[in-house]
């Protein structure tokens, strides 16, 4: 088994498979294996990657298990890996990537870490240095987003490498850290990600509970990648009211849904304390869906079920706690 395992879910991904799949294969660091998951291969992505790429191990589980269950399938198959690098269908790596991810993993204390990713164009199939993540940024009242997104390259977050969380796209993990954090539901399973959380929000959820398990999260800018990020923040964030509404609308249903549940659970489980500005921020969001999204009230009965086991979470995650409030509030933007 190797020392890293390379993990990318595959969703009818054929068009990014040639630069992301050879990326993960051409690493300049070779104590690694590669596996994809196939969720959707209605474009034959499986069948490419065989034939081009036979040195990838390829698990097709016959369903789409969706970014949460389809990796945490991988984490509890390969139990002999080290680190898992993570790497989205549409992200490709430069070829030292995971060499300079591993140097930072020499301080045990490091859990997670994220490289400088930026857009990349697929349509002019062109690198930008217009930045799509450098971690995620996180603040007490319950927003989240990924750091430096939508803005040029400035070098201005090189010297700023402690994270609060590492973005899910492009994440490394180290697998002892994983094991601490894991959680046993009541069928006896263990789940890494939040299997609850499905898609949106898992990735802040596992680095915010190895951060309350003691760990750090780390940024690494000397490890690049390019990544061709379909739902983006809105760039002027809340501050373009009119532009973040017409953003919004512009993403998927089930994103909103997902977005609107697990956010508040993410706040739920996570946070040492109750913060005034969470309340704040959440009264502002509740009059935005009752005025502009009824739609996503939809997901109400799935949140009102899923809430209990939430508070059970949080009173587990708390109970286990190993750095004070004011350690968690050092890491909040």
């Amino acid at each position: 088994m190797a020392r890293v395992t390379l993990v990318q879910m595959v969703y009818n991904a054929k068009k990014y498979i040639p630069l992301s799949v050879a990326s993960m294969v051409n690493q300049t660091y070779k104590d690694i294996e590669v596996v994809c998951v196939i969720n959707g291969n209605e474009d034959g992505s499986k069948e490419y990657i065989a034939q081009h790429f036979p040195k990838v191990t390829i698990i097709d589980p016959g369903e789409n298990l969706k970014f949460v269950r389809g990796h945490n399938l991988v984490f509890e198959k390969f139990t002999n890996t080290e680190f898992f690098q993570l790497v989205n269908d549409d992200l490709w790596l430069e070829p030292n990537y995971v060499e300079e991810m591993l140097k930072v993993f020499e301080d045990t204390s490091v859990a997670a870490a994220n490289g400088k990713i930026f857009n990349y164009n697929y349509t002019l199939n062109q690198k930008t240095k217009v930045l799509d993540t450098t971690g995620i940024e996180y603040s007490k009242s319950g927003g989240g987003r990924s750091r430096g997104q939508h803005q040029e390259d400035l070098g201005q977050f090189d010297n700023k490498r402690e994270l609060i969380a590492s973005d899910g796209s492009s994440s490394m993990y180290r697998r002892s850290a994983l094991e601490e954090v894991k959680y046993q539901r009541a069928d006896g399973s263990y789940e890494y990600y939040d299997v609850d959380f499905e898609m949106y929000w898992e990735d802040v959820d596992l680095s915010l509970r190895m951060i309350n398990a003691g760990y750090s999260c780390r940024f690494v800018p000397s490890a690049v990648g390019y990544h061709g990020r379909t739902a983006a923040a809105s760039p002027g964030g809340y501050k373009k009211v009119f532009a973040f509404i017409k953003h919004h609308r512009s993403i998927a249903p089930w994103i909103r849904k997902g977005n609107y549940k697990n956010h508040i659970f993410l706040f739920i489980k996570n946070s040492p304390k109750w913060y005034p500005q969470f309340f704040v921020r959440e009264f502002f969001y509740q009059v935005f869906v009752l005025l502009i999204e009824t739609s996503t009230l939809k997901v109400l009965p799935t949140f009102l079920k899923q809430l209990p086991l939430m508070w059970k979470k949080r009173k587990y995650i708390q109970k286990h706690r190993k750095i004070s409030v004011e350690q968690f509030e050092k890491l909040l933007s």
